[in-house]
């Protein structure tokens, strides 16, 4: 309710209340504009907590003993990482259009890790981590950044990616999302953990485990004496770009954010009917459902029972509207394709209003962007990489 009441101008036709019994440029009214302002940087940052709290208690209610401790296991390097679906033309392109520095001996230089994180009891609670660095003659803490996967790729795919921010200086961190990788035993494994959630309610394997493992990931980030705590950095594409979203409303320590095709309002969606390409990206848990429900065609009843059971809030107290706003004042940066279907850019407009005034209340305006690409659908860029990089390079170097 909180941080509803702050955008008060906003949906008052831009006119905000102030105290007419006080001349406009007095000492009082001054007095009076600064001790309203601290109030409402006091309430935001509580509705902010609020949030963060309410969510962590949804992610820590289907996890197996979540408080297992942080057990770091060595790996080794994947020779044939599994991918769960065909690769889209161009795309390995894109992956390989991040700015690369002209490092000498870099393949001599680079440091390779391989390991496995323990985030809670189970199977899917063991975390793979792919680390790359390079070697320093003196030891230092480096800005780090995680680059998190589509659906039904693997953290090696993210390989060219990890390279180029690892030639700038980063330590460049990839990880399995849920049923992916490592963590799938199957090219249908994530498509089945989706219908398994809607049968057995035990599991949130659209985004919120993921997020769970990046609150975790972050524990161990923060340990490690080759990285600076107060600079770790978070992007990802499309399911990736959500976990960086959700990740870095849910957990301050993700200081920098850049998701790509990943951030859309799904009560806006639902809304306004447009909601059957997100569907149709994961549809047999929405056939499933359907069929459970008796109906003959998937509706808009189907998707908020499926989203209520497998990710909830996830259309209401943690849509886009109350989670992009949170992420205030850190840099954020959000690219959509213009014609994305799966995550329409008029769907934004709230989210957008709210977190502009609060980056405006915060004085750093300048660390909010949202680029919108025209003529394009839910797809990554060149443009999109390199503007990620750039962004990331100016508020983590």
């Amino acid at each position: 309710m909180a941080l509803i009441l702050l955008f008060q101008g906003l949906l008052f036709g831009g006119k905000t209340w102030r105290d007419r019994s006080m001349p406009i440029g007095s000492a009082a009214a001054r007095a009076h504009g600064s001790f309203r302002c601290r109030t409402m940087e006091a309430a935001t940052a509580d509705a902010a907590a609020d949030l963060r709290s309410d969510f962590l208690q949804v992610l820590r209610s289907r996890r197996r003993n979540p408080d297992v401790p942080l057990c770091v296991e060595l790996g080794k390097p994947m020779k044939n990482p599994m991918y769960q679906s065909s690769i889209f033309p161009g795309s390995k392109e894109v992956m390989e259009a991040c700015p690369k520095e002209n490092v000498e001996n870099f393949k001599e230089r680079l440091i390779e890790e391989n390991i496995y994180l323990t985030t809670e009891e189970g199977e899917q609670g063991c975390l793979p981590v792919l680390i790359l660095s390079l070697k320093d003659t003196i030891p230092q803490r480096k800005p780090a950044v995680v680059l998190l996967h589509s659906s039904y790729k693997c953290k090696e795919w993210l390989q060219p990616l990890l390279e180029a921010y690892a030639s700038r200086g980063y330590v460049a961190i990839a990880i399995d999302s849920r049923y992916h990788g490592e963590r799938a035993n199957s090219t249908t494994a994530y498509k089945d953990a989706l219908v398994s959630s809607w049968k057995n309610g035990d599991t949130m394997p659209f985004i919120y485990d993921t997020v769970w493992d990046l609150i975790k990931l972050a524990d161990y980030l923060i340990q490690r004496k080759d990285i600076d705590p107060s600079r770790i950095g978070i992007t990802g594409e499309s399911l990736g770009g959500m976990h960086a979203w959700f990740a870095a409303a849910a957990d301050t320590r993700y200081s920098v954010v850049v998701p790509i095709i990943g951030v859309q309002g799904f009560r806006w969606a639902l809304d306004n009917d447009k909601w059957q390409a997100r569907v149709d990206s994961i549809k047999p848990v929405f056939e499933e459902a359907r069929i459970d429900l008796g109906k003959n065609t998937i509706d808009k009843e189907v998707v908020k029972k499926v989203w209520d059971r497998i990710a909830p809030g996830l259309y209401l107290q943690f849509d886009a509207p109350y989670t992009i706003p949170v992420i205030a004042p850190r840099p954020l940066l959000m690219f959509n394709g213009a014609e994305d279907p799966r995550c329409p850019v008029s769907g934004l407009n709230e989210p957008l209003v709210k977190a502009t005034e609060l980056y405006k209340q915060a004085n750093c305006p300048e660390n909010l962007k949202f680029i919108a690409e025209a003529g394009i659908g839910h797809q990554m860029t060149v443009s999109m990489v390199k503007e990620a990089s750039s962004w990331l390079d100016k508020f983590l170097k």
